[in-house]
């Protein structure tokens, strides 16, 4: 009498399967494992499993094969699960007339350069289901080859797939436009394969990105479909597989270098990024590839609202590590042209921020030096940034409005700036002593450094005439007005001192420049050489207004 064994198999809770453990053991290794040696004529087994790879379905396809003696019906569409569902049950190691099942899929799996795009998705598609386990067994491998060679050969003939079939949705985009011109078809004809792909998961996606990086694929298409598959999916998404999409596409991108996607979408981003929680290396990888391109943006880009739980107006400290990553990428190397771009860019800022009650100096002083000063030809914008920030902050202290002077290079102001600052209650006594000496010095480098320059014409016309018009308000005069200011304590009477010291000496700069216009002028009347093809008249450092 046959030996009969009755094997009940659970599979995964959806279906239990009565079968003869002798038809399955013949083929499957694990089944025989698990029976081991017969114990008498008839017995009765239960098997559970709980991760079989596919389901109960799944597994009525592998017990058909076993029943079948040997044979099932292998296709694309069913490939991939069978893959599976062979290896978990040792289904390479038995022959019985014919190939093992493992022997039949891999030999099929060498038919899928004929597959058609349609087949290729659906394959994908149950790999997506079959993770992590599918990634051992090389179909999932193969498919991802198979499927960015197909992209990178319709990239390459601007066509769809030659074996794409015509009930795709990527096969028929692709041909309806492939005969149009313009920059916009040829966009359109470069991503017909981004809605099919829409469908994968976040981490069939990443697979599909490092194949494509693998195989030099178009940088810019790679970056354009990860920002069409972020906006595509994102709308009915959760909050955690938003956060999981937001944090591929960041890292993915990062890896691909940030001249590969526009500063538009970088902000897009950021913006989106902001009303999640998404980690701190991932929102450093935003940040820094923002701010490495800092010449790009404009004032409206760094207008970031401030975060709910704060008091300021503007969320300054994120653009201080615009800034600070704009520094990191190596001000000594760039153009000079990009970091005056980003000096403007500040002082804009500065102007917006500075009426903000809740600025605190120090922060306000971290963004007047977030640039090396030859950043700035001129502080005239940073004057005016200090003068509305006083004038919002009125209750600062005196020692608190110098340490945030103290970003201001006095030498870089104009003469109307510092006429400005000399008159200027808002600011303190000592910023404007500063100012007027920075001047002073300014002015008596110039007359050091600079000689007798050549004559015009009627140099004697232009002195004359110079003398004859209104003198405005000079250093020395400013200076007097400081002092007046100062009220009789000690400080101020030391401060008192120092200014009529500087009164002395700026009166001795203008004896100077008197003297050397007389010189000038004898120079004139006893012949100056070839003074009428000077190309400049009398410094007008030395002339009177």
């Amino acid at each position: 009498m046959d030996k009969y064994v009755e094997l009940e198999v659970d599979v995964n809770g959806e279906e239990i399967f009565i079968v003869d453990a002798r038809v399955l053991s013949s083929y499957s290794g694990r089944i025989k494992r698990i029976l081991g040696k017969p114990k008498g004529v008839y017995y009765y087994q239960k098997v559970i499993f709980h991760d079989f790879p596919g389901g109960s379905s799944n597994f009525e396809l592998i017990a058909r094969f076993c029943y079948n003696n040997g044979r099932v019906d292998i296709n694309p569409l069913n490939l991939s699960t069978i893959t599976c569902a062979a290896y978990f049950m040792e289904m390479d190691e038995f022959i019985t007339g014919t190939e093992n099942l493992c022997q039949q899929v891999e030999k099929s799996l060498e038919e899928i350069k004929y597959w058609t795009w349609s087949e290729l998705l659906v394959s994908l598609k149950q790999c997506q289901e079959l993770l992590p386990g599918v990634c051992s067994f090389g179909t999932l491998a193969k498919c991802l080859d198979c499927l960015v060679k197909r992209l990178a050969s319709s990239c390459e003939t601007s066509s769809c797939p030659s074996t794409s079939s015509p009930d795709s949705f990527g096969f028929r985009f692709s041909c309806d436009t492939r005969s149009t011109d313009g920059p916009k078809n040829n966009f359109f004809r470069d991503s017909w394969w981004f809605e099919d792909l829409v469908a994968f998961n976040t981490r069939l996606i990443e697979m599909i990105v490092k194949s494509m990086v693998s195989r030099n694929f178009d940088n810019g298409s790679i970056c354009r479909f990860l920002l069409f598959y972020q906006k595509s999916r994102f709308p009915s998404a959760s909050m955690d597989d938003k956060i999981r999409i937001m944090e591929m596409v960041v890292e993915t991108l990062y890896s691909l270098g940030t001249q590969s996607v526009s500063y538009k979408s970088l902000f897009w981003i950021l913006r989106l990024s902001m009303k999640m929680d998404i980690s701190q290396c991932c929102r450093a990888k935003i940040e820094s590839m923002i701010g490495s391109r800092l010449d790009e943006a404009t004032l409206d880009n760094l207008l970031l609202r401030s975060p709910i739980q704060r008091h300021h107006l503007y969320d300054v400290n994120l653009v201080l590590k615009f800034f600070k990553y704009f520094v990191g990428t190596g001000v000594c190397c760039m153009p000079l042209s990009r970091l005056k771009k980003v000096a403007r860019l500040v002082d804009l800022y500065l102007l917006e921020v500075a009426p903000d009650p809740h600025l605190k100096p120090l922060k306000f002083l971290a963004l007047i030096n977030a640039l090396p000063d030859y950043a700035r030809d001129s502080c005239d914008e940073v004057y005016y940034a200090l003068n509305l920030y006083f004038e919002v902050h009125s209750g600062l202290s005196e020692e608190q409005k110098m340490e945030v002077c103290f970003g201001l290079n006095y030498e870089k102001l104009s003469p109307e700036a510092v006429n400005h600052l000399s008159r200027n209650t808002k600011f303190p006594s000592k910023s404007a002593i500063h100012a007027l000496f920075s001047q002073q010095c300014k002015s008596k480098r110039l007359l050091q450094d600079t000689n007798p320059a050549p004559l015009t014409d009627s140099p004697l016309t232009t002195l004359e005439t110079s003398r004859k018009g209104t003198r405005d308000d000079s250093a020395d005069q400013q200076i007097v007005l400081c002092v007046k200011k100062l009220d009789g304590s000690d400080e101020n009477k030391k401060i008192r001192a120092h200014l009529q010291g500087m009164h002395w000496r700026v009166m001795e700069l203008e004896n100077d420049c008197r003297n050397m216009q007389i010189q000038m002028e004898q120079m004139v009347k006893s012949g100056f050489p070839n003074h009428a093809k000077a190309k400049s008249g009398v410094p007008k450092l030395c002339s009177y207004h």
